[in-house]
């Protein structure tokens, strides 16, 4: 393999063209000249401009931030090994051991776009929001995550008070709160020397006080899945099961939404799923910035 092939623009381009619009969720249009995706497309996925993936390519541009790069990973559907090859080729270190991982296995995201008419939102360990679904955008009023990229969803639930998510109809939003404080607690049994993470709970526990008491009872335990009832301003209330998936070998907290079938729910998601709200996306409040 030639040195320009080991380079950072030669690793994008390389990526790039083994990649269908089909593999990362995008319609195919027109006659392709060229192999794989464009890079208007992957600009696209990864929330940045194409300008700046042709510079990347073309070697104009050779210091691309963490945040960045893992968002090319994701578009590119980049396994483990590979991003931290493009974490190297950017000069950056790979994140290690006992960090928050912002990487998606390609697996998730292949299932990323076969569910994409289910509410789907896909959270690193410490539940900032890494990609999600149209309709999940839609049902909780957030913009995509590539357009407004570090929405953390413990954040919006104790300091911006952003979130509209109750858990339980009978525990309210009280078991909604413990159940995320007490996941979080327990990623601090691996990731409570990430500078970012030490942060987080540092901000959180400064600007909740309801945070720092449900903290300080020190309960740790894995997300389950609830029943949530979510306030939405058009359709109004919408009580849908979410459940927790795992994936092997990743810290990712995948959430699904699903309704039974001829609810009232399904009913009101139908109602989402068409609505204009999905094409024209919602329009970014100042606490998400």
């Amino acid at each position: 393999m030639s040195t320009e092939v080991h380079s950072l623009g030669g690793l994008i381009r390389a990526w790039r063209e083994r990649r269908l619009p089909s593999d990362v969720g995008l319609p195919s249009y027109g006659r392709r000249r060229t192999k794989g995706l464009r890079r208007e497309e992957v600009a696209q996925i990864a929330g940045v401009s194409a300008d700046y993936v042709i510079r990347l390519e073309q070697g104009r541009w050779l210091t691309p931030s963490a945040q960045v790069v893992a968002s090319l990973a994701r578009a590119l559907q980049l396994d483990r090994t590979e991003t931290e090859l493009l974490y190297r080729a950017a000069g950056l270190a790979p994140p290690g051991p006992g960090t928050i991982s912002r990487h998606i296995p390609p697996g998730v995201q292949r299932m990323l776009n076969r569910m994409a008419d289910l509410p789907l939102g896909v959270f690193a360990a410490d539940w900032t929001l890494l990609t999600s679904t149209p309709l999940w955008d839609s049902l909780f009023v957030r913009p995509p995550a590539t357009e407004v990229p570090g929405q953390n969803l413990v954040i919006d639930t104790f300091v911006n008070m952003t979130s509209m998510m109750v858990a339980d109809p009978h525990g309210g939003a009280e078991a909604f709160e413990r159940a995320l404080v007490a996941d979080l607690r327990r990623t601090t049994a691996y990731a409570g020397d990430d500078p970012g993470f030490a942060s987080l709970i540092a901000t959180l526990r400064e600007q909740s006080p309801r945070f720092a008491a449900l903290w300080d009872e020190g309960r740790a335990a894995a997300h389950q899945s609830l029943v949530q009832t979510v306030h939405h301003p058009v359709v109004g209330e919408v009580t849908i099961d979410c459940d927790t998936l795992a994936v092997p070998d990743s810290d990712l907290r995948i959430i699904v939404c699903t309704a039974a079938a001829g609810s009232r729910a399904t009913e009101k998601l139908a109602r989402l799923r068409g609505s204009d709200q999905i094409g024209g996306r919602p329009v970014p409040s100042p606490d998400w910035t």
